[in-house]
């Protein structure tokens, strides 16, 4: 291979284009429909990895009276979210459906997801209790939505993790009263 083809060749390179960015807008329906508990099971899942991802930097970070114990319980957490997240890309996966390809596009299927604005371990603590409540809550909307549809199977995954939401939350408002 001569330098003129190497050139050549980074040239070409250097002008393709480096990847295509595929947005697909979904619509949502009122109806109740396998393709809306799908859309919803895919926002859920966004949501328990955002949860990950803050109760892991939580555990790191928290620092108060008592911050030894709970970031050990924040840690079992995360490991609950992963859990959680790999539970519901499971049943997408399925039902064949797809999730998005990259952390761009899981962190994007969830928009409204509260983040954690101080290093105070009260507010931190509070704004991920209200990130516990809130996915629990979109789980029992699916819960319904499953019931609906027909998916027993989703149902039981539903009603797992509505338990593990709720249960966290409870145990950390305990420690914060």
């Amino acid at each position: 291979m001569t330098s003129s083809n190497i050139q050549q060749i980074l040239s070409e390179a250097a002008l393709a284009p480096t990847g295509e960015i595929i947005k697909e807008e979904v619509v949502l329906t009122k109806e109740v429909s396998v393709d809306n508990l799908i859309f919803g099971m895919v926002e859920l899942a966004s949501y328990l990895y955002h949860l990950n991802t803050q109760a892991n930097l939580l555990s790191l970070n928290l620092e108060s009276p008592n911050s030894l114990s709970m970031s050990e319980f924040l840690k079992e957490q995360y490991k609950r979210h992963l859990c959680d997240f790999n539970l519901m890309a499971e049943k997408v996966r399925s039902m064949d459906y797809l999730l998005p390809m990259c952390e761009k596009g899981l962190m994007g299927a969830y928009k409204n997801f509260k983040n954690v604005k101080s290093y105070d371990s009260r507010d931190s603590l509070v704004t991920y209790v209200r990130n516990l409540e809130d996915c629990g809550f979109k789980a029992k909307d699916l819960y319904d939505t499953a019931k609906e549809v027909g998916a027993p199977d989703v149902e039981a995954s539903m009603a797992a993790i509505i338990g593990n939401l709720f249960g966290a939350a409870g145990k950390i408002k305990a420690t914060l009263r």
